[in-house]
C-alpha cells in the first residue's frame, strides 16, 4: 500500500502541477497581441491539458483505492476532501471551456480575471493539505 499512496502523491504533484500552469498559460494568451505567439502558447496549453487529463483520471483512481483500503466512510474531514477534489475536478474542465474559447479566438476575459483564476487550485491545495494532515473532524 505505500508504493500506491506513493504514486497517489507523485500523481497529485503532477496534477496540480498543470493546474498551476494552464491558467498562467491563458494569463499570457489573454496578453498576447502576436499571432505567432497566441499560436505557439495556445499549443503549449493544448498539449499541457491532453498531458494531465490522464493524470487527473490516474489521481482519482489512486486516491479511490487508498480510500477504500484505509479510510472508513464516516470519517467527516474525508468527506470535506472529496468535496474539494469534487471542485478541482469542475475547474479542471473549466479550463477546457476557456482552452476552447481561445482555440475560438473569442476569449472575453482579461489577464487579471486569469490571474485571479489561477489562485483557486493553490487554496484548494492548502486547504486539501490541512485536512488530511490534521485530520481536524
Amino acid at each position: 500500500m505505500l508504493w500506491l499512496k506513493s504514486f497517489h502523491i507523485v500523481m497529485v504533484v503532477s496534477w496540480f502541477a498543470g493546474l498551476f500552469y494552464l491558467p498562467r498559460i491563458f494569463v499570457n494568451l489573454a496578453m498576447e497581441t502576436h499571432e505567432a505567439a497566441y499560436d505557439r502558447l495556445l499549443l503549449m496549453a493544448r498539449k499541457l491539458y491532453r498531458f494531465v487529463t490522464p493524470i487527473m483520471w490516474l489521481t482519482l483512481a489512486t486516491g479511490i483505492w487508498l480510500w477504500l483500503a484505509y479510510f472508513p466512510f464516516s470519517m467527516n474531514w474525508m468527506w470535506a476532501k472529496l468535496t474539494l477534489v469534487a471542485g478541482l475536478i469542475g475547474y479542471h474542465h473549466v479550463c477546457k471551456g476557456l482552452l476552447r474559447a481561445f482555440e475560438a479566438r473569442q476569449n472575453v476575459k482579461s489577464h487579471i480575471w486569469f490571474r485571479w483564476f489561477n489562485e483557486i487550485p493553490v487554496i484548494v491545495l492548502l486547504v486539501v493539505v490541512l485536512l488530511v494532515v490534521l485530520k481536524p473532524f
